[in-house]
């Protein structure tokens, strides 16, 4: 009996120095580190909802402040779908919008989205880019090797 005592407590002084350990390494944890030069990221926004779309731009704006992608981040904003109120005139992001292109963020639109709605690009900012179709887009920066984020 005193055998299976001594196991049982060798046993759970294994499991605490263990869970000591872990959390230890826990407060030493930084997160990721660096090893590119460069990255690409690929956000998407196919929602109307004001929340997701602040959201997405604060999201943006959080990455390019992150002082391990300062200066190495290239990010594009493919919006398709209901997504497009984002780049209405109409709506209330424009500053936002102009604040993130002058950090050098590509604001591209899905023509397709603007065909298939009947939108006129008059209601549009003039200051955004046109691709053929948000999906095309994805699949291609997919295979070129960029981060698909869609928060």
């Amino acid at each position: 009996m005193k055998k299976y005592v001594l196991i049982a407590a060798i046993f759970a002084l294994i499991t605490f120095a263990k869970q000591a350990r872990a959390q230890g390494d826990a407060a030493d944890f930084t997160g990721a580190q660096p090893k590119l030069e460069h990255y690409d990221a690929l956000y998407v926004l196919n929602s109307s909802d004001e929340k997701r779309i602040k959201g997405i731009l604060r999201n943006m704006d959080n990455a390019l402040d992150d002082p391990r992608l300062k200066g190495k981040l290239h990010i594009e904003l493919i919006v398709f779908g209901d997504g497009v109120a984002v780049y209405m005139k109409s709506g209330a992001y424009e500053q936002a919008l102009k604040n993130l292109q002058a950090k050098g963020v590509i604001l591209a639109e899905c023509s397709n989205t603007v065909r298939e709605r009947k939108i006129d690009k008059n209601d549009l900012f003039d200051f955004i880019s046109y691709v053929p179709s948000g999906n095309g887009e994805i699949i291609l920066r997919h295979y070129d090797g960029w981060a698909v984020v869609h928060p």
